[in-house]
């Protein structure tokens, strides 16, 4: 499911979906998604089809399972109408570009530990498939914490895609993985987490991608305030996506935690070294922002103290990209 140019004739045809995905095991397991979830657990499957489509950026050859057809075909024609209307930014652009300074920065952090094996936890991990296509993990223990129902569906979808014999061969990356039933807003994921063996004097990577802004504002304090806590005896990476205020407003219904000044925020929880980047920036592009007057780039010439653009009175929604480290 590879996207080329805005011209390209692909965008004009259906979208091609595998054999297993148009399965009945899989549509019935998507089926219960649909029937059961609310929309924060089904949140994971469109990241996972954005994930999916864009794949001549992300690698992730599981996405589309995970996503489902329903999530795929959403997204597709969003894309779709994008491309064939020349828009200066195609529908998730953003999250493709979130998913691989995800991914660049774990590896960095990784590399930067002096011990193995590492311990990489994936808070609201979702129907994230790093596991099974980082190679930079291959030393790492993977923690995956997430809802109950929620990881019981991805491990029944990742056998579906194990089992078929006309998917190309999927494999675990990580050194181990394991999951972590857990609600991150009930108060015991910590002691969920570290039953399962995670230990807390060991060199982490904590990845809360996509989740704090989903949260109500006391909750997400307190998960960044008991990572920090965690983070105090051994060299520790939090990585991390923040909405602004305006990006909150959006939608006032989903989304609740936001952060006008996530670095600063950190900071004063403890964390020694803090990076903030923006969509576009030189580490927050991937050659996926060409187009010089898209929103991403308008927002960065602006002061982040900025709420309204001057130019159109419009809201300046931004997402921020943080990496914390003690």
């Amino acid at each position: 499911m590879s996207q080329e140019g805005n011209s390209s004739p692909a965008w004009l045809e259906e979208l091609q979906l595998s054999d297993v995905l148009t399965s009945d095991a899989v549509r019935s397991l998507h089926a219960t998604i649909e029937q059961e979830w609310d929309f924060l657990r089904r949140s994971a499957c469109q990241t996972a089809a954005g994930r999916a489509l864009w794949s001549h950026a992300v690698h992730d050859p599981i996405a589309a399972v995970l996503a489902g057809e329903s999530y795929l075909r959403s997204l597709y024609e969003k894309m779709r109408q994008d491309k064939l209307n020349n828009a200066q930014e195609i529908s998730g652009v953003i999250l493709a570009v979130r998913t691989l300074w995800f991914d660049s920065r774990l590896e960095a952090a990784i590399d930067s530990f002096v011990t193995r094996p590492a311990q990489v936890v994936l808070l609201g991990a979702g129907m994230d498939a790093r596991a099974y296509r980082l190679n930079c993990l291959k030393e790492s223990i993977v923690f995956e914490v997430d809802f109950p129902e929620l990881l019981q569906v991805k491990a029944s979808l990742l056998k579906e895609v194990m089992v078929s014999s006309k998917e190309h061969q999927i494999s675990m990356r990580a050194k181990s993985l394991i999951r972590v039933a857990a609600d991150l807003r009930e108060g015991d994921w910590i002691e969920k987490l570290q039953k399962s063996g995670y230990l807390p004097e060991r060199q982490t990577v904590w990845v809360l991608e996509g989740i704090l802004y989903y949260l109500p504002h006391l909750l997400a304090m307190q998960v960044l305030e008991a990572i920090a806590a965690g983070c105090t005896s051994t060299h520790s990476v939090l990585l991390a996506d923040f909405m602004n205020k305006s990006s909150v407003s959006l939608s006032d219904s989903t989304f609740q935690f936001y952060s006008d000044w996530p670095d600063h925020l950190l900071s004063s929880m403890g964390y020694g070294q803090v990076k903030l980047s923006q969509i576009g920036d030189p580490d927050a592009h991937f050659g996926l922002l060409s187009d010089s007057q898209n929103l991403f780039h308008k927002l960065r010439r602006l002061p982040r103290s900025m709420e309204i653009d001057p130019d159109d009175g419009t809201p300046c929604r931004r997402l921020y990209l943080v990496e914390a480290s003690n």
